[in-house]
């Protein structure tokens, strides 16, 4: 595939993201205090760096573990089409478990997952997203805890890419094609 030529403008700086993670952290350690082992389930492969983030601001016993679903292949227009490329390596049933998602755009990739993790059967179930597009969203899902909300753009950075590109920017940029 080749890329359509682009630029990157900043849209959420490093600062932001970092100051928003450990408030994020304060809200899921209030949530989830009473746990003996919290298992935070990385989607990747667009979340590693907000886990990272997210699970050494977290003050609890934490377990990390990774799924990788994707809709999107190398495309920027999710294919609606879940594909499953990396299971869990640990069980869940009867577990406290938390799903970071990089970005919510049209749901079905989250859906897919809280559907598959559902059902096996774990004692609490919830979901921290850095990023949201509900003006995307074609199926009803819904972050506990979201980042922040941001419009319809194609966005990279902070782990999420374009076509594997642009994953170690420190800040979440909006993609602007050029042609």
């Amino acid at each position: 595939m080749t890329q359509r030529p682009y630029v990157i403008d900043e849209m959420i700086s490093a600062k932001a993201i970092a100051a928003r993670v450990e408030a994020l952290a304060q809200e899921i350690h209030a949530h989830f205090a009473d746990t003996d082992k919290l298992v935070v389930v990385g989607l990747l492969r667009g979340s590693f760096v907000f886990i990272a983030d997210l699970v050494r601001e977290l003050h609890l016993p934490v377990e990390v573990d990774f799924l990788e679903a994707s809709s999107y292949g190398n495309a920027t227009e999710s294919s609606r089409e879940v594909r499953i490329f990396k299971d869990l390596r640990g069980e869940i049933e009867g577990r406290d478990v938390l799903v970071v998602e990089d970005i919510i755009d049209t749901g079905h990739t989250l859906k897919h997952v809280l559907h598959l993790l559902g059902g096996r059967n774990p004692h609490r179930l919830k979901v921290c997203a850095l990023l949201d597009k509900p003006s995307r969203r074609e199926v009803p899902v819904k972050a506990d805890w979201v980042g922040f909300e941001i419009p319809d753009e194609f966005v990279v950075g902070y782990g999420i890419d374009y076509a594997q590109h642009n994953r170690n920017l420190p800040f979440i940029g909006k993609v602007r094609f050029t042609e």
